[in-house]
């Protein structure tokens, strides 16, 4: 009697085991979903702001919410200011790899630099600045 008992406590342990094992693969990938579908674009900038750095956060936010209203409405696509000289920027700046200026656009593990584009256009073409993030950022969304 003894040994029935201890294969039936051995056999439901094996299958609870299995049953968790199957589900969290399947947690796993639909977190995984839910964080590459969010596209987040961060500018960082000092306290002491010239023209054409203002125009690269004021036009980039333009930009993405003319070209993704639902999705930048929903939080699914995010612009974020960070100014560098405040202390709680550090570690959000290291994690971005950004060690100066910079307009960077993050999805999952994928990292796009457009610092040098957006302080091109910015203040001169933003229809060209627009471009450049849409560019980019159409396929992280899709």
């Amino acid at each position: 009697m003894k040994k029935v008992i201890s294969i039936s406590v051995m056999l439901f342990m094996m299958v609870a085991f299995f049953s968790v094992n199957a589900i969290e693969p399947q947690r796993n990938t639909a977190k995984a979903l839910a964080n590459a579908a969010t596209v987040e674009v961060y500018y960082f900038h000092f306290s002491r702001r010239c023209a054409t750095c203002q125009a690269v956060e004021k036009e980039s936010e333009k930009a993405i919410a003319a070209l993704y209203p639902a999705q930048y409405k929903s939080g699914k696509i995010t612009l974020k200011s960070v100014n560098l000289d405040e202390d709680g920027s550090k570690a959000l700046a290291e994690k971005c790899k950004a060690d100066g200026q910079a307009l960077l656009v993050i999805s999952g593990n994928k990292r796009f630099d457009l610092t040098d584009k957006a302080f091109m256009y910015a203040r001169t073409s933003p229809e060209k600045l627009k471009k450049e993030l849409k560019k980019i950022i159409d396929p992280l969304i899709k």
